[in-house]
């Protein structure tokens, strides 16, 4: 019996540790009208919720992934350092390696807000090429069409998310949005944001299958938003469940992820 207990615990122990390093990829497509025809096939790779967590050496298994993926464009969605263990470099190393892919586009995290460095942290992403998005939008054009990106700044900045959608004005043009929290997908539906990116639940940690996620920041036990799409109306929201863990060390049925997303222009 003492030997089936101890086969059972290494079992365990090997399926949590590969749960909880090995990166998975989800692919989502999305389709609209107001896709211009000019980014028909492009490709979002999403990067969520790093939380200093290391993939090989300098994070050569996740730029590797990457390489592989080729995307047109790159969001990071926040939390890409930990507060609790402060590592920027960490970060850092990722970055640099894979700035000259694809244009990379960021907003903060509770937290890069917690760690009270966060202009450090911008400046240092803006130095090696990162367009970091405060509460402001840029448009990108490519063979005379546009597509507006919003990057809103983490609540834990002082500023609700609906305070800083406001300044948004809707727009013909189609919006992609960066922005850390999940729970107020309603926001994203009242201001007629057309795709959302998001990240902050983890997952729900730990994932219970057939029922989701268990518990996430910002929604408590039995979260509703922590993992794939969500749609109301005309917005879609897209949930990373993120690559690290913060408080809680582990995840249980809940793999790391990169989100690739692929537009189609209808």
């Amino acid at each position: 019996m003492k030997k089936w207990i101890f086969l059972l615990v290494v079992i365990l122990a090997v399926a949590l540790y590969i749960g909880n390093t090995r990166v998975s990829i989800n692919e989502v497509t999305i389709e609209s009208e107001k896709i211009p025809a000019s980014f028909n096939d492009w490709t979002i790779l999403q990067i969520s919720d790093l939380h200093d967590a290391t993939f090989g050496e300098k994070q050569v298994k996740l730029v590797n992934k990457i390489k592989d993926i080729n995307p047109d464009i790159i969001f990071i969605t926040g939390d890409i350092i930990d507060s609790n263990r402060y590592d920027l470099q960490n970060s850092l190393d990722l970055v640099n390696q894979i700035i000259n892919i694809a244009p990379v586009y960021y907003v903060t995290g509770n937290h890069e807000i917690a760690t009270n460095d966060v202009n450090h942290i911008k400046t240092s992403l803006q130095n090696v090429g990162v367009h970091v998005l405060t509460n402001e939008e840029e448009m990108m054009e490519y063979n005379g069409e546009k597509m507006r990106i919003i990057g809103i700044e983490d609540p834990l900045s002082g500023f609700s998310v609906n305070e800083q959608l406001k300044r948004f004005e809707d727009s013909e043009d189609y919006t992609l949005v960066l922005s850390h929290r999940p729970e107020v997908f309603q926001d994203y539906v009242d201001y007629k944001m057309d795709l959302v990116f998001s990240g902050h639940a983890h997952g729900g940690q730990f994932r219970i299958p057939g029922l989701g996620g268990l518990v996430a920041p910002g929604q408590g036990v039995f979260p509703k938003y922590t993992s794939g799409t969500y749609e109301a109306e005309d917005t879609t929201m897209i949930v990373s469940r993120g690559l690290g863990n913060s408080l809680v060390p582990i995840r249980v049925f809940n793999t790391p992820e990169l989100v690739v997303v692929t537009l189609k222009s209808k």
